[in-house]
């Protein structure tokens, strides 16, 4: 559970909307014994002036647009240089990781198409990408690699890149990465996936996502969802596919974030 706001806490995590809660962020950081604080901005709780009293940050997702004229998301931002000058690490989800690509000098733009229910992405095969995301093939709930065959590009000739089915919704992606980040997966039809930027991570997908998560927002997918599911079926799932989807992956959705927030862990400042 998160630590009351006048009591000292480890981490910090900025919620944007309430429907989009830590998820398995917060199990994950309650397993672990961590204290946190989590301020959500629509509910009307103001974001810290600083991050100079935190380990380590996270920033989630929502349905805003990281573009949005919006004083929380430009706060989010000035919170997200504040921590790199300090050198306390931040792992932005979804919105958080666009906002991250925006704080450091990338750019925010509408994808060609959107991403929602789960959907397979490869990693670049690079130490940062082994790094964040594990020196293994990710492999499939029978034990056989995902995507066995695929070769690597030229680029990434002589790397072991790997692939993992996680769960995504978003209409907007980071098209530009700031200078320095180093893109380390990507996928069909979003090609920044995530980027390593010293310290930091910046993920597209949701792996914080949690059967509780799926069910909410599958709930209310919003007026224009069936025409997404007619229009862009190779990148939109439809509520029974996604919900049998939910049931293959989940598990090694929340294995792999273990590996990914056990690796932020690394980098928090003591």
């Amino acid at each position: 559970m998160p630590t009351p706001h006048d009591q000292p806490a480890e981490v910090l995590v900025l919620q944007h909307l309430p429907d989009d809660g830590p998820g398995y962020l917060g199990q994950w950081l309650d397993f672990q014994k961590i204290s946190w604080h989590v301020f959500c901005a629509d509910a009307g709780e103001s974001y810290p002036v600083s991050v100079s009293a935190y380990r380590a940050m996270a920033v989630l997702g929502g349905e805003w647009s990281a573009n949005d004229d919006r004083p929380s998301l430009r706060h989010a931002e000035a919170l997200m240089r504040e921590a790199d000058a300090l050198g306390v690490p931040i792992i932005g989800h979804c919105l958080g990781g666009q906002l991250m690509a925006r704080a450091f000098g990338g750019s925010v733009e509408r994808a060609a198409q959107p991403e929602i229910g789960w959907m397979p992405l490869r990693t670049t095969g690079s130490p940062a990408a082994r790094y964040w995301f594990g020196l293994n093939e990710a492999r499939n709930r029978s034990g056989t690699a995902q995507g066995s065959g695929t070769k690597p590009s030229a680029a990434n000739a002589g790397k072991e890149s790997s692939a993992h089915t996680l769960y995504q919704w978003h209409r907007d992606s980071f098209v530009t990465l700031p200078p320095g980040a180093e893109l380390i997966a990507s996928s069909a039809a979003c090609a920044h996936q995530a980027f390593a930027l010293g310290p930091h991570l910046g993920m597209q997908f949701h792996i914080e996502i949690t059967t509780e998560k799926i069910a909410l927002w599958m709930a209310e997918p919003g007026a224009s969802f069936p025409k997404l599911v007619e229009r862009w079926s190779d990148s939109v799932q439809g509520l029974v596919a996604m919900a049998a989807s939910s049931e293959r992956y989940l598990a090694d959705s929340h294995a792999l974030a273990n590996q990914i927030y056990g690796t932020w862990r690394l980098g928090w400042r003591a």
